[in-house]
């Protein structure tokens, strides 16, 4: 697989996360790395991320990790994120980093979503700022089915 290659095309797919500035920084399978910038568009009101910035960045990084573990799929499913939760944990100042992966094998995954047309299942994110500190964390649940169901 060239994660190169599929970094670029979803960094390219979502005009809402351009308009952000985030940035796909790496994809694997099953885990991505996004940067939101720092900014004084992107702040609140006491000056940090906000927690709109920082739920895109987190939202987008589970796509991309979504999409790393399920890319040789793509054209035959329909992947929806379902829910999300996130908890902030400390004042996120800075550039930030969204880092996911998803909570199960990619291959296990897979061979459920073969046997039943649809699978659910979660992706963990951690957000850390330039000194390497958790700021946040979130889980967002994704499903996805086969076109055929």
């Amino acid at each position: 697989m060239d994660y190169e290659a599929l970094r670029a095309g979803i960094s390219a797919a979502v005009p809402y996360n351009r308009h952000l500035g985030l940035e796909v920084l790496e994809v694997g399978e099953g885990r991505a790395v996004v940067s939101l910038p720092d900014g004084d568009h992107l702040h609140n009101h006491v000056g940090t991320q906000h927690a709109g910035g920082l739920f895109s960045a987190a939202e987008a990084a589970s796509g991309a990790a979504f999409v790393g573990g399920f890319a040789e799929r793509m054209e035959d499913i329909t992947p929806l994120a379902r829910r999300a939760s996130i908890e902030y944990t400390a004042l996120a100042r800075g550039p930030i980093d969204a880092t996911a992966r998803l909570a199960e094998d990619a291959a296990a995954l897979l061979e459920r979503l073969d046997a039943d047309g649809r699978v659910e299942f979660p992706v963990a994110i951690e957000f850390t700022d330039g000194d390497g500190k958790q700021v946040a964390a979130m889980t967002v649940i994704w499903n996805v089915r086969t076109n055929a169901s």
